[in-house]
């Protein structure tokens, strides 16, 4: 969470717009916490919360990492699954539950949008290099005569990857999150005020190449697509698993370099069906088209039920 990877300590500018409040209140020594209040185009009202954790002494009560006999050390094994120094695990729970929480809303509040217009939001996340951005291009390129589509492109800094969307045709927003390892909701918020989604169309979402924080934030999407690549190992299921568990479709992309490199496709799906038995798997290749057909219907099946959807909610 943003107590342990520290983007919790990222300030985001576009945060306090015209006439816009920001409070500011003292949390318990550990924290010091800020609030701000805006509202979004589409009628919704948020509080953006941030946890900023300052240097403190270590405190004893703490859970701390232990040697097994092999001398690998975890840090994990605490109540919040989580060590972080000056923090007691309960502490941690707390903010993680007040993150998330908050979190959790403005993630409904893009649900209930996505909702209304018929709109099929799709949440891509894998570590950085394995070919999200290219993926996209090629989906957009073969998918954009049947369907309106629009992009919300993550990254740390640089608009590099919402240029090559753009050049597609299609809209698409870069949402620089500084210091933040993630995308979060109310970024998204900010984002889809923006875009002016139209009814029925696609809406991918890039998160920050990282294949842990995104797994625990919400944006509103229907699904997480989470994408791993033939040049990481095997085994990036089983390290991440909270990534592989979260997603509801795992693209096992750059299919064409398989000749060349030593990577064993059962072993990697097996490992990700072992953290999720219900995830299903694709292997496709951006640079190929291989794959891509099976993953565009996959596409236009829950495309179709959103619009559906949204189509029986207006009759009703």
């Amino acid at each position: 969470m943003c107590t342990v990877c520290g983007c919790g300590t990222a300030t985001h500018e576009g945060d306090k717009r015209p006439g816009e409040a920001a409070n500011e209140a003292k949390a318990p020594k550990e924290a010091t916490a800020h609030s701000h209040s805006h509202s979004h185009a589409h009628g919704d009202h948020h509080h953006h919360y941030h946890d900023h954790d300052h240097a403190h002494d270590h405190d004893h009560d703490q859970a701390h990492a232990h040697a097994t006999a092999a001398q690998n050390l975890d840090f994990g094994a605490g109540l919040a699954g989580v060590h972080v120094p000056g923090l007691s695990q309960e502490r941690i729970v707390r903010i993680e539950r007040d993150i998330l929480s908050k979190n959790r809303s403005y993630a409904e509040q893009n649900r209930a949008l996505f909702a209304q217009k018929g709109v099929l939001a799709l949440n891509f996340v894998s570590s950085p290099g394995s070919g999200k951005t290219s993926l996209l291009v090629r989906a957009i390129e073969d998918l954009k005569s049947r369907h309106a589509i629009a992009v919300i492109e993550g990254d740390q800094q640089t608009s590099n990857d919402a240029e090559r969307i753009r050049a597609t045709g299609v809209k698409a927003i870069q949402v620089n999150t500084g210091k933040g390892c993630h995308l979060d909701a109310h970024m998204v918020g900010h984002a889809l005020e923006t875009l002016d989604l139209p009814d029925n169309a696609l809406m991918f979402i890039e998160n920050v190449g990282n294949l842990v924080c995104p797994a625990a934030f919400d944006l509103g999407e229907a699904h997480k697509v989470v994408l791993l690549s033939t040049t990481e190992g095997e085994d990036k299921p089983a390290k991440y698993p909270d990534m592989f568990a979260a997603a509801d479709l795992m693209l096992l992309n750059k299919s064409d370099l398989l000749p060349h490199l030593d990577f064993n496709v059962g072993e990697c799906i097996g490992h990700a069906l072992r953290v999720n038995p219900h995830l299903q798997t694709l292997v496709v290749s951006a640079k190929t088209g291989e794959g891509l057909a099976a993953f565009y219907a996959w596409v236009e099946t829950r495309a179709a039920l959103a619009r559906q959807k949204a189509a029986k909610n207006k009759a009703g």
